[in-house]
């Protein structure tokens, strides 16, 4: 994959026009419009998709993986009403563009990704370092989690689970959001999670998406 690292304002005027498009079709938290517009998404892809990058679609990415639709991300980030400072687990990393609007939001993001070539890939050339500091790369099984540093404020599943894995919403703090699309075939349910202080949890359904799926273990280059 070759990458352009320049923001132009070509990019930038492009970006304005997918903020609106994300509006006009339903995300009204500002705060996520805003994280959307500071990340130049035209970084995570081949320098072949630059000028169409700012579609509202998916992409294809290394390794069968791909890069969500901007409005999925969006719409994922509403529901876990990010606070500064939460503590996030994304179990999923791909691009590391939902971790970066994540970041962009203020959040402390823990991303776990299971395919070892795109983990190295990322770690490797990811642009924001500097930038977003308190965003952690991690290798391993998204079905296990990262105990080791739970418990989250906010958990986010970015590929489509058959059913909740019991082990992530252990690590989901008294009053934490867990947000994943779950459901077996080509199109899953948006489910939210939200845990109460004394550990019940309420649950809700927002319609239909379709991710890649969510697969036990990791897998190797």
């Amino acid at each position: 994959m070759i990458r352009v690292t320049e923001d132009t304002y070509f990019h930038k005027g492009l970006r304005k026009k997918l903020i609106d498009t994300l509006r006009s079709k339903g995300i009204k938290d500002e705060k996520v419009l805003d994280a959307i517009n500071a990340v130049p998404r035209h970084y995570f892809l081949d320098q072949a998709l630059v000028k169409i990058a700012y579609e509202d679609r998916a992409f294809p990415i290394d390794h069968g993986q791909t890069i969500s639709q901007p409005y999925t991300v969006a719409f994922q980030s509403e529901l876990l009403e990010i606070k500064k400072y939460d503590k996030v687990l994304e179990v999923g990393t791909g691009s590391a563009y939902q971790a970066t609007v994540l970041g962009a939001l203020g959040a402390q993001v823990f991303t776990i990704e299971r395919q070892e070539g795109l983990f190295k890939e990322v770690k490797k050339y990811y642009p924001f370092k500097s930038k977003y500091p308190l965003i952690k790369f991690f290798f391993g099984d998204g079905y296990k989690g990262l105990p080791t540093y739970g418990p989250f404020d906010k958990i986010i599943i970015t590929a489509g689970a058959p059913s909740l894995p019991e082990k992530l919403l252990e690590q989901l703090k008294p009053n934490g959001i867990l947000v994943a699309p779950l459901g077996e075939g080509e199109q899953q349910i948006m489910t939210r999670y939200k845990k109460g202080p004394k550990g019940g949890v309420k649950i809700e359904t927002f319609g239909e998406f379709s991710f890649v799926p969510m697969l036990q273990g990791v897998a190797g280059k």
